[in-house]
């Protein structure tokens, strides 16, 4: 067993909203959507066209940089829509339910008369693969490697993330055979971290290296575990798995099909009723915001994944493929008079103490989306590694990736971030840079030029 991480740098932001530990299960919506841009990196080529039939599992395109990488739908059901933006890029693969949810069903041995190849076709061609991401670059995984090891990571940090204890309480059993099937995909661990204070039933979990954790946000982000635990080296790959993606594919093995299970907390302080849904990957989020009683005072901002580092959606979105979380706030449209001055509005979390927000004590606050300021000079404050908990200078990365110094972003560690690392930075820099928008261009390049 490995030695326990304890993280001392970062901020743990207290707001309203937090989902209560109740399990809803609504009505499923009709209609379930693909989006390409959850898959970094990807390019995808079309396998369908609008009008098609499909089942559960059945491919809706494919990686165009590795055809074995298929992206498959959620759901039995017809291709009702191709949304496409500019350069007819493609947006979103929208498959409309029939409600049958038939599916392709795959030939699944006993996974441990297995070897690790043989387990790696069943998950390709059932349209598993990409539950599995790799770092350096948090990219979908290429079938063609071996990980050095592979992290799971159970310790949510993010503003109101999610308890998964409690969200895979009654998938134990898939969610150790997934374990068990991954464990054969790596020369290394498998490193599956949990709360040091209450592991729950992920203390008891085989074939796995168990991590306790304990600090403050980021330290449950993979990235920050993965630096303390096994770092990364050029050339070098680790995989990364969700833990609900573990339960997906266990389930896999124990069924034959494709599992698109979600759970979804729906969160933030204009959500009346915070609680946790069973959803499907993909799925219209409407439904699971109506079952929450949206607040119909404000103007709100529905976001799939946490306040720090999620990505923008709307009532009319989807479910993203990755995310446990959606997050409801207050649009930030109003302006602040005097809002430099102390004791204004000193209810919203601040990593300065000159705001004096410490008086408030453990109050749970509630934020709008209002940055407080425009953009400003980036300059020496200690800020940002205040809040950064890898031994990486995080202000000298930033500057490397906005000259596209390559040399540079290499020796100070491009390899071990991903933007969502740099979303407490995005928090609490008073410079207003979009840090994490920086870094993923920085990891872009890196990608083009080296690979």
């Amino acid at each position: 067993m490995s030695k326990d991480i304890h993280i001392r740098k970062g901020s743990n932001l207290n707001l309203e909203g937090e989902a209560n530990k109740i399990l809803v299960d609504i009505p499923v919506s009709k209609t379930f959507a693909l989006n390409p841009d959850d898959f970094f990196n990807i390019t995808p080529k079309l396998i369908v066209k609008e009008g098609d039939s499909v089942k559960k599992g059945s491919p809706l395109f494919f990686s165009k940089h590795n055809p074995r990488i298929h992206f498959v739908s959620p759901v039995s059901g017809e291709v009702t829509a191709i949304v496409r933006g500019a350069k007819r890029k493609i947006l979103q693969v929208i498959v409309t339910s029939d409600e049958l949810n038939e599916a392709v069903t795959h030939e699944v041995p006993n996974f441990e008369s297995l070897d690790a190849e043989a387990i790696k076709e069943i998950i390709l061609k059932s349209g598993s693969w990409p539950f599995i991401k790799q770092r350096p670059y948090n990219t979908v995984a290429q079938p063609e490697d071996t990980p050095k090891s592979i992290f799971i990571s159970t310790y949510a940090t993010a503003p109101l993330d999610v308890d998964f204890n409690f969200l895979l309480k009654n998938n134990k059993d898939d969610f150790q055979r997934g374990v068990s099937i991954l464990s054969k995909l790596t020369t290394g661990n498998v490193n599956l971290s949990a709360d040091e204070s209450f592991k729950g039933f992920f203390d008891s979990i085989q074939d796995a290296n168990i991590i306790g954790v304990s600090g403050p946000h980021p330290s449950g982000n993979v990235g920050v575990q993965i630096h303390n635990v096994d770092p990364i080296n050029y050339g070098e790959k680790v995989w990364v798995v969700n833990p609900e993606d573990v339960v997906n594919i266990g389930l896999l093995f124990s069924t034959g099909q494709f599992s698109a299970q979600r759970t979804v907390a729906v969160v933030g302080s204009s959500v009346n009723k915070p609680q946790y849904y069973k959803a499907t990957i993909g799925a219209a989020l409407q439904p699971y915001l109506e079952a929450s009683a949206i607040s119909l005072e404000e103007e709100v901002r529905v976001i799939n994944g946490d306040v720090l580092s999620g990505s923008i959606s709307s009532e009319e979105g989807y479910v993203g493929f990755y995310n446990n979380v959606v997050s409801v706030i207050p649009e930030g449209n109003h302006f602040r008079m005097f809002g430099w001055l102390p004791f204004v509005d000193n209810h919203v979390p601040s990593i300065s103490r000159t705001s004096f927000s410490w008086l408030f004590g453990s109050k749970k606050s509630k934020v709008t989306t209002n940055l407080n300021g425009e953009e400003r000079a980036l300059v020496v404050t200690g800020e940002m590694e205040k809040v950064f908990p890898m031994n990486i200078f995080p202000m000298q990365l930033i500057k490397a990736c906005l000259v596209e110094d390559i040399e540079r972003m290499e020796a100070l560690g491009i390899y071990e971030v991903v933007p969502e690392d740099f979303g407490l930075i995005d928090y609490a820099s008073t410079s207003k840079i979009e840090a994490q928008d920086i870094i993923k261009k920085g990891i872009e390049l890196m990608i083009k030029e080296v690979g």
